[in-house]
């Protein structure tokens, strides 16, 4: 599976692009957000793939950011949304735009987007909220688990636990 490509941009449009990454060139199809990002023609592109394969193809889908890869990766998991609807919801919306409308239930912004219906929508908004919630709950967990470990070692040179405490709930 191909998760990562760097290579020089030979070919560029609205929805793909060709990278030449010793001789070979892949056509890697990528939403409307990620062209924006992209420089010109000739330029060393990084991109982060999603390869998807059936039964007579195989296609890459390309990225400007992991973040963005792993919200069309949830896009995808949800029945009847497939990488092509998917690249279209992030070609119409930001991806970090479209977790604060699923967090919030804004079932009408997600129908804003070209080709997505209000049941669509809401499918999209009951499906991911879940997802979302739990990436948040991991997150948190990382994050207080790195509180505990810096905690730790600052009293273990000798610093006051109530000082430590304080100045760390302060950073994080």
């Amino acid at each position: 599976m191909i998760a990562y490509l760097k290579g020089n941009m030979i070919q560029k449009s609205s929805n793909q692009v060709v990278l030449d990454i010793g001789g070979v060139g892949y056509c890697v199809w990528i939403p409307l957000s990620t062209y924006l990002k992209l420089g010109g023609l000739n330029e060393i592109v990084e991109l982060f793939i999603y390869t998807h394969v059936t039964d007579n193809s195989l296609s890459l889908y390309g990225f400007s950011s992991k973040d963005e890869r792993e919200i069309f990766l949830k896009l995808i998991s949800i029945s009847g949304i497939g990488p092509k609807l998917s690249l279209n919801i992030l070609s119409g919306i930001e991806a970090s735009d479209l977790e604060e409308a699923i967090k919030r239930s804004d079932v009408a912004r997600i129908s804003l987007i070209p080709g997505i219906g209000k049941k669509t929508a809401l499918r999209i908004a009951v499906e991911l909220q879940e997802k979302l919630e739990e990436k948040e709950k991991m997150l948190e967990v990382k994050g207080s688990q790195e509180k505990e470990d810096v905690i730790s070692a600052l009293t273990n040179l000798g610093f006051k636990r109530k000082e430590v405490e304080r100045i760390v709930e302060i950073l994080y």
